[in-house]
């Protein structure tokens, strides 16, 4: 990590339920990235893995970080273990885009990135992620990415419990969370609205940034057998 970044705590990641600059919106998303790295002109990487290193996406991030990155670099699609260890050695952010849940663990998990990208989040850089780059981190996630509907999935495991993004904007998610929630096929977890991130430090949800009127995030964990629902 950079000189000028003296954290050397607890693992943190910033997960974002939908949107940011992927889609061309919420900056508000991003400068509570940077502004939680903890260096003034941070590096910045992007794994765009999920979405097939959608081109389009790789313009975005290289135009949104142009200006207050010291660096802004995708990690290569043929990245193998030695080059990915070096790539995140030269980051102080990695954020991780959206796409195609279940092939971007599957992806992690065959060449070894999840482990990679574990044993970097404990070295102090900051992870972030939206939609399937938040949800990977988590121990278990709410997808529809295994082509049967929502349903419950596993992810890298780097913190536990489980999540479920873009929770405002496909109403479907609500009831489908609760409701895995409740019957115990998926932990109690948080889930987050487009246009908002939650900063967890440690697995626990310490902050919540808005970049849209009214979005937010809310922990769900079952009672009894019904889901309970607070927002954080």
């Amino acid at each position: 990590m950079s000189e000028t970044n003296a954290f050397r705590g607890p693992t943190r990641l910033i997960a974002i339920g939908g949107g940011g600059f992927t889609h061309g919106a919420d900056p508000a998303l991003e400068d509570f990235i940077l502004a939680r790295s903890g260096v003034a002109r941070p590096r910045v990487g992007f794994i765009a893995s999920a979405s097939g290193d959608d081109p389009l996406k790789i313009e975005r991030f290289h135009q949104r970080f142009a200006e207050v990155a010291a660096t802004h670099t995708v990690m290569p699609a043929t990245a193998d273990a030695h080059a990915a260890t070096a790539w995140l050695q030269s980051q102080d952010i990695v954020y991780v885009g959206g796409g195609h849940t279940l092939r971007l663990i599957e992806q992690w998990q065959r060449s070894g990135l999840d482990r990679l990208l574990i044993a970097a989040a404990n070295r102090g850089v900051l992870m972030a992620g939206v939609s399937a780059g938040a949800s990977a981190w988590f121990s278990h996630a709410l997808s529809d990415a295994g082509g049967q509907g929502l349903a419950p999935i596993r992810g890298i495991g780097m913190v536990a419990g489980s999540c479920c993004p873009h929770y405002d904007s496909e109403p479907a998610r609500v009831p489908a969370f609760a409701a895995c929630i409740a019957r115990g096929e998926l932990p109690a977890g948080i889930a987050i609205d487009d246009g908002a991130a939650v900063l967890m430090e440690r697995g626990v949800a310490v902050e919540v940034c808005a970049a849209r009127p009214g979005a937010g995030a809310w922990r769900v964990w079952p009672d009894a057998g019904v889901a309970r629902v607070q927002r954080i």
